[in-house]
């Protein structure tokens, strides 16, 4: 693969290639229930010790297998984990183990493990098989003294395994951990429930039917919150009949209670609509469909992050350090305190027990807590009378090319604006349709059932309005517009800076502007994430699933496939890393012919193997020279007699479909809080019976940036920008790209600077402020 060059940072750099794996052994194992992504965490905690020169090994059945010993406990090898990424559910198994619980039945298991030299363990689980890996690490130097008077091993046993290293993973679908904002399992439930409702939709809307729907999660609220944010979730009340709504869905966890704790079931649900409203209502129960299916790009892209940090986590434990979670906090992945966090779980579920309904959500954690926000804002139409007064006029308009997930945020704000009080106003055809007066008021139905539509309902172009400037001014005259809420990609960003800099001629322009990053390629500065870039991703490993599926039972066979994304390898990276590609080729990484040549080498020496499929991801303007076509023809050639090539271009494929999961939650997050934003700024800079705002931080993009939303100043994003090729300068993904050649085995460095660093569950939640909120 193309050597990456070496950015120009200081030395505080660290590099894992320090940490060496040699003479070390380490355990992975799954347990409890099932989740998709255990199979990519298991492949990446493989793949990842053996590269760093460390013995890795299986331990099939979970705590069972590490109890009976014998053939289930199996050294790794790089090809055993082959083909595993795309697979659902754990291929080494999984199993509840009453007889761990006992101390006789971890004498065992430590016997097992001593027996291989094994002192470091990847436990892939819940929070009860995470609280009895803890438990067993306790235990430890009790259960070796025991097995030595035993005679079951000698001293030299004892000393040379006398400390044993955890790394947690939390692996299950209902997201019911504390410390981490996702589990690995909960965004490819969240598809399953999806794929059902969007599904179930139909039938309903054609027979003005209400829906109740039970979903997993135990005692957890993460799938109905969610859920519910995604669809437009129709209070049950005559109100929804008399605006001629067809159609009612209420979502209920399976382990739902009341404010008294009693348990709220679908049928109680079903009864009450009947008896209360005379709705003909069906209850649904969607069951283990949701733990099945092929993992999603998310939960396949965060199991390999997870898995390699949890290999480092082990190679850096010393003797004093506690078992620790590998944890994803906002974009960013965190180390914690194993106990903490399970202390923290179970502190959750006392607090329900003891009614303390607004504690038990606040120690959820913040993202929890602001999807339920979120959901209390949308799900509810107030009344003209509940409503705050207000004589402010907000426009909302998709600009750039259409991106899944634009339709949500819309929806999204519109409804948050009208909660504030303010009238909504849409624009057709973006800047285009600004500057032709295609402005319409949106009312609340407007835009019902429009979250899991794809696309751009509103219409959306490329147009810029920079020689519109005097005719858009005149429509935000004629229409009376106090602030502008633009959705959209590089066109939107460019078009908010081009409105900010003719303030000074334009009066009608010192209103507050936000914008919210909506484009596949992901490529707006100032912003780890657009939206509809999930979505393009999930169609891209989606894909590529398929074509290598299209190869079953053939020789060996190598695809050549191209992204899209301009100028940003955004897709073609994470794609690859989702899709477990063998190189991928962008252009913020030059590569020549030697680094061509030495990449179809590479892959001529894993093909011998027995490895059957390769995947080679180009980005569609990686370089002008070696094209897609180019490509090809020379793997073909140099490859002859050992492998054949395919090439597939996706196209457009990745900008259609509906919105994924991620994608709807997080449209309607951004877009509630850049409304927010929006009504702050409007009270500050009401003066004089008129709004006017020209200071630089009233023109602002709201973007992910590590563990926040944070509003930035677009005039301070300019030096952030290459406008030439329309991409940031410093791009984060970037460092992905060394984890995905290390998956693929090639040799690389790798930067660790952001990892090693053990945090702690119990910090002081900061207060929210104008210009951070944590998603």
């Amino acid at each position: 693969m193309a050597g990456m060059a070496a950015p120009k940072r200081q030395d505080t750099r660290k590099f894992f290639e320090n940490l060496s794996g040699a003479g070390k052994s380490i355990a992975v194992l799954t347990s409890g229930g099932d989740a998709q992504g255990m199979n990519g965490a298991v492949r990446a905690v493989v793949r990842m010790g053996i590269y760093v020169g460390a013995k890795v090994y299986f331990i099939h059945e979970g705590y069972q297998g590490m109890v009976d010993g014998g053939d289930n406990i199996k050294e790794a090898t790089w090809e055993s984990v082959s083909s595993m990424l795309q697979v659902g559910g754990t291929v080494i198994g999984s199993a509840r183990c009453k007889e761990f619980r006992s101390r006789e039945g971890r004498l065992k298991a430590a016997h097992n493990l001593v027996r291989r030299g094994i002192t470091n363990l990847c436990v892939i689980g819940g929070d009860g098989s995470l609280t009895g890996a803890n438990m067993f690490r306790e235990e430890w130097s009790g259960l070796l003294d025991e097995l030595l008077q035993q005679g079951l091993i000698d001293e030299e046993a004892v000393r040379s395994n006398s400390v044993l290293h955890i790394v947690g993973m939390v692996g299950s679908i209902d997201n019911d951990f504390c410390g981490t904002d996702m589990t690995i399992g909960t965004d490819s439930a969240l598809h399953r429930i999806i794929e059902v409702v969007d599904a179930i939709m139909t039938t309903a809307q054609s027979h003005q039917r209400t829906f109740v729907l039970e979903v997993m999660g135990r005692h957890c609220g993460t799938f109905p919150v969610v859920c519910v944010q995604m669809f437009f979730f129709a209070s049950v009340s005559l109100q929804n009949r008399d605006y001629k709504k067809r159609l009612n869905i209420i979502i209920v966890a399976e382990g739902a209670i009341d404010s008294h704790n009693k348990a709220i079931t679908p049928d109680y649900i079903k009864d009450l609509v009947v008896s209360r409203l005379g709705f003909d209502t069906r209850v649904t129960i969607l069951g283990h469909v949701q733990r099945g299916g092929t993992p999603s790009a998310f939960d396949r892209i965060l199991a390999s992050r997870m898995g390699v940090e949890a290999v480092l986590a082990l190679l850096e434990a010393s003797a004093n350090t506690p078992a620790c979670v590998v944890s994803l906090v906002g974009n960013q992945a965190v180390r914690l305190p194993l106990m903490e966090c399970v202390q923290m779980t179970q502190e959750v579920q006392k607090a329900m027990d003891e009614k303390k309904f607004e504690e038990a959500v606040a120690l959820r954690g913040r993202s929890f807590e602001n999807n339920l926000i979120t959901y209390r804002l949308l799900s509810h139409r107030k009344s003209d009378s509940e409503l705050p007064t207000s004589s402010f006029n907000v426009a909302v308009l998709n600009v750039g090319a259409p991106a899944a997930g634009m339709n949500a945020a819309v929806r999204s704000a519109v409804r948050v604006g009208i909660t504030e009080g303010h009238k909504m106003f849409a624009v057709n055809d973006g800047f285009e349709g600004f500057y032709k007066g295609q402005i319409k008021e949106f009312k609340w139905g407007d835009v019902g059932g429009w979250t899991g539509q794809g696309g751009s309902l509103l219409g959306t172009k490329r147009t810029l309005p920079g020689k519109h400037l005097e005719k858009i001014a005149e429509q935000m005259r004629i229409h009376n517009i106090n602030a502008l809420l633009v959705i959209g990609g590089f066109e939107a960003y460019v078009g908010i800076l081009e409105l900010s800099a003719a303030r000074d001629k334009y009066n009608e322009f010192c209103v507050p502007m936000v914008m919210v990053p909506a484009t596949v390629s992901n490529n707006i500065p100032g912003s780890d994430l657009s939206i509809g870039s999930d979505t393009a991703l999930n169609a891209i490993t989606d894909t590529c699933d398929r074509i290598k599926q299209s190869a079953s039972g053939t020789k060996r066979r190598v695809f050549i496939i191209e992204t899209m994304g301009g100028y940003c390898g955004y897709l073609a990276t994470v794609g690859g890393l989702a899709a477990g590609a063998d190189t991928v080729y962008i252009y913020e990484e030059p590569f020549d012919i030697r680094d061509l040549q030495s990449n179809v080498e590479h892959l001529t020496q894993k093909m011998k193997t027995s490895i059957q499929r390769g995947l080679v991801l180009r980005n569609e303007n990686c370089n002008e020279n070696f094209t897609t076509d180019f490509i090809y023809q020379l793997y073909t050639e140099e490859g002859r007699g050992v492998f054949d090539c395919r090439k597939n271009i996706l196209g457009h494929m990745q900008q259609g479909g509906s919105p994924s999961p991620f994608d709807r939650n997080f449209s309607t997050k951004i877009a509630a809080k850049a409304i927010q934003w929006i009504t702050r700024t409007l009270k500050d800079s009401y003066k004089g019976g008129r709004v006017f705002a020209n200071s630089e931080d009233t023109a602002c993009l709201l973007g992910m940036r590590r563990r926040a939303l944070v509003f930035q100043p677009v005039s301070q994003l300019r030096d952030e920008t290459d406008f030439v090729h329309r991409i940031p300068k410093e791009q984060w993904w970037l460092k992905l790209r060394p984890l995905m050649k290390i998956l693929a085995k090639y040799k690389t460095s790798y930067d660790v600077s952001d990892s090693g660093q053990l945090e702690h569950v119990t910090r002081i939640r900061p207060k929210e402020t104008n210009t951070s909120a944590t998603i």
